[in-house]
């Protein structure tokens, strides 16, 4: 599967992906890697930029987002445009994607817009793939004005939205916990 949505069936009541949509960055035979982007982070983009020891300045002092469960402490930068080769992924033509912080202090220093995600959601082989087969999980293409524009209280619905769908008219298989 090629980067893409994921999108938490209504029936999915994991306590850390219940109504997620994520951000699926890699998938292949050795798992799958993805940034939930619908839930607000612990702390600021400031805050970070500022232990980082980078000027701060001009950073918004926005949420960072929650990005999963799996290393909290590990940072993602979403942006519009290209990821250089060797520092992430570009998505689609305009998403991008790198855990870089190179390219975080590039961003700050541009005053271009963007997102840091701390933390990701993390499949073993073959898991997400059970998932999706149980139902668990719908898949949709990227919108790059969801991830960026949306407000994130609205992405669920916007993201079921994109597949015409409603939490009302979406019934999946019984998913058992």
């Amino acid at each position: 599967m090629s980067a893409s949505l994921l999108i938490a069936s209504p029936q999915l009541h994991d306590p850390w992906f219940e109504h997620a949509v994520v951000l699926l960055c890699q998938h292949d035979e050795d798992g799958a890697m993805g940034l939930v982007i619908n839930r607000d982070g612990p702390v600021t983009i400031s805050d970070v930029v500022e232990r980082m020891d980078m000027d701060a300045e001009r950073v918004p002092d926005r949420p960072t987002w929650w990005g999963g469960p799996v290393g909290g402490g590990a940072g993602f930068v979403l942006w519009r445009g290209k990821a250089k080769h060797d520092e992430g992924w570009t998505l689609d033509s305009d998403v991008a994607v790198s855990p870089s912080a190179e390219r975080l202090a590039d961003l700050v220093g541009s005053g271009q817009r963007f997102a840091l995600v701390l933390g990701y959601a993390g499949w073993g082989p073959g898991q997400l793939d059970s998932e999706l087969e149980q139902g668990s999980w719908l898949v949709a293409e990227i919108d790059a004005d969801l991830v960026f524009e949306t407000p994130l209280a609205a992405r669920y619905d916007q993201a079921l939205a994109l597949l015409g769908l409603t939490v009302h008219t979406v019934v999946m298989n019984p998913i058992s916990e």
